[in-house]
């Protein structure tokens, strides 16, 4: 007798995604750095200084969050927040010299991911699923932050 299907499409993808970035998380340890700052510090590298609530735009979280998120990323000293020279009221969040130097860190855990994952589902499904991925992100209005 066979096992009952999941009903839910979505679950398996949840799931992965969950082991996806648990594993992301480990290879990040090091710097003490989420997957979700590593996101931040790649686009604070592309984009330059911004100001918190452009980054929260750019993600698509609320003001508050981006706040506490870089609050930890300036106690870690890999962001400073310093006053746009251009306007007073608005400060600026950008990379510091050590966030700088993560950046190169970041791209190989990135890329450790994906020989993980294609150890594990081999390079042509990797492929597909990247696709895939990809068309259902920018189906539900998601987009690289900066692009």
């Amino acid at each position: 007798m066979s096992k009952p299907r999941d009903s839910f499409n979505f679950h398996s993808l949840l799931h992965s995604a969950d082991l996806v970035h648990d594993y992301l998380h480990l290879q990040l340890s090091t710097s003490n750095l989420s997957p979700q700052q590593a996101r931040v510090i790649k686009a604070l590298n592309r984009m330059g200084p911004l100001s918190q609530i452009e980054l929260a735009r750019e993600f698509n979280i609320a003001a508050a969050s981006m706040s506490t998120m870089t609050k930890r990323l300036i106690a870690l000293n890999y962001v400073s927040s310093e006053r746009d020279p251009h306007n007073a009221k608005r400060n600026l969040i950008s990379l510091t010299t050590e966030g700088e130097a993560l950046v190169e860190f970041i791209d190989e855990a990135w890329k450790d991911v994906d020989r993980y994952l294609e150890k594990k589902i081999g390079a042509d499904n990797l492929e597909k699923l990247s696709e895939l991925t990809r068309l259902l992100r920018d189906s539900l209005g998601g987009r690289i932050p900066g692009s």
